[in-house]
């Protein structure tokens, strides 16, 4: 028996379930990417407001590639299981936001009718970094950014929009981008003006791109994950996913028209994104991937595994404390000490069997962000970071295939750099003003010998 509306009434009385008439409340925002982190994250804050506020803001869900979340969820109706794994148990709690989720290879013009319909307000956006198509040096790679990106969606909508004299959209991204919000504003302003130009005016004087900082630990669901949810509630749950119970959301407060009140959930508005945003980014974001590389390297398969190796535990804790922290600055009441001990003991979280190589995915579209800005920060001042520079050979050791098949974009530009110069020759291939992610960071003679003692 699936988990469905009318099965509701069957599932223990403990599990938190939608107080609201859902086929009462109409759609407002349309998702790209709903994968576990949505469901953990943007959808379960967007419940929170349909429980308490009311309002039109339920979520029609699009997957630019995959069907596999729509056979999960749409048989469903859009519900879901929301797991909060701690080491004192399960937590349950069923998210009804999500009113259906459109397969956009499949049926592509429902994408653009649900995107240019008057009563879609927001548009929000977890694509991952590799989504948004973006070259090494930050600008718009438009071979990739072809007719079944967000882009090429988008514009149509707009189109759509401007004939039907339509206000226009908050595009609202909450992935982990520097600048998120000004980063797909300036990607969307190069496709238009590429693409369409007529259309650029329009998008620039209707349309908005709030920056955001998104938090919260999100493992991939497994086969055992689902048949433990679905033993508890007692029905199949496809769709279940775990998180840990903390989550955080910070949103720069620039929408051009209406919105759900988030902020009396828990979502924090303010005008300084950048602060929350960079230290999560070098600090969570740069921790983890480094717990990854080097974890892997050390045998390790989960987080909780790796932060408690005695060689790899001071490591993290310096790249938080002594390399990335000092390259912030801070807002007002951000206590960045308190933020890295809090880090350390949400990634010892036993419970979430957070794996190493899902966070390892799609390191040449994440380094940059979490890495490369804290190096060039210290390398102006004249300092080491050889936390980082560790993690670095950690990650080049990655590409080269240590750990299995290498999942990510660049892979086979990665492996032909590794067989074409070989270890004495891959810093250079990889980080030099030509090399394949060529950024402002320059890595000296003492940072290659430093990063190849570790390959």
């Amino acid at each position: 028996m699936r988990l469905t509306p009318e099965n509701l009434s069957v599932i223990p009385s403990n599990v938190t379930r939608p107080n609201y008439a859902r086929d009462k409340c109409g759609v407002g925002i349309v998702h790209f990417g709903i994968g576990a982190f949505h469901r953990a994250h943007q959808a379960v804050y967007t419940d929170d407001v349909l429980n308490h506020e009311g309002g039109d803001w339920r979520i029609t869900a699009v997957s630019l590639r995959s069907k596999t979340v729509a056979m999960q969820m749409n048989p469903q109706d859009g519900l879901y299981t929301l797991s909060e794994r701690s080491e004192t148990g399960h937590k349950l709690r069923i998210i009804g936001s999500v009113k259906n989720v459109l397969v956009a290879p499949e049926n592509p013009e429902a994408v653009i009718n649900i995107l240019s319909v008057p009563t879609t307000h927001i548009v929000s956006f977890t694509i991952t970094e590799k989504g948004y198509c973006r070259a090494p040096d930050g600008t718009l790679d438009f071979k990739k950014a072809n007719a079944g990106s967000i882009y090429a969606y988008l514009k149509k909508a707009f189109e759509n929009r401007q004939r039907s004299g339509v206000s226009g959209l908050t595009l609202l991204s909450c992935d982990n981008l520097a600048g998120n919000g000004a980063q797909l504003e300036g990607l969307m302003t190069e496709y238009l003006a590429h693409a369409a130009p007529e259309l650029l005016p329009w998008f620039k004087e209707n349309c908005t791109s709030p920056s955001t900082m998104v938090d919260r630990i999100v493992p991939a669901t497994t086969e055992a994950d689902r048949a433990e949810v679905s033993g508890l509630l007692g029905v199949q749950d496809a769709a279940t996913i775990g998180t840990e119970p903390f989550v955080q959301w910070v949103i720069e407060d620039n929408f051009l028209g209406p919105r759900p009140a988030w902020e009396k959930h828990g979502v924090q508005f303010t005008d300084n994104v950048h602060a929350y945003e960079t230290a999560k980014l070098r600090m969570l974001n740069g921790a983890h991937s480094a717990l990854a590389y080097l974890g892997l390297k050390h045998g390790h398969e989960f987080v909780h595994q790796a932060i408690l190796d005695p060689q790899l535990a001071p490591l993290i804790e310096r790249l938080m404390v002594e390399e990335a922290a000092p390259s912030l600055s801070p807002a007002e009441g951000q206590d960045l000490s308190a933020y890295s001990l809090a880090l350390i003991n949400r990634f010892k979280n036993p419970a979430l069997n957070h794996r190493l190589i899902q966070i390892g995915m799609d390191g040449s579209q994440k380094i940059q962000q979490r890495w490369l800005d804290t190096l060039i920060y210290h390398q102006n001042l004249g300092q080491d970071c050889p936390a980082i520079l560790t993690a670095i050979g950690g990650w080049l050791c990655h590409i080269r295939g240590d750990n299995g098949p290498v999942d990510d974009p660049m892979s086979d530009a990665l492996t032909a750099q590794w067989n074409s110069v070989g270890k004495d020759g891959i810093v250079y291939a990889i980080f030099s003003d030509d090399g394949l992610l060529a950024s402002k960071w320059k890595p000296s003679i003492s940072d290659k010998t430093f990063i190849l003692q570790s390959l």
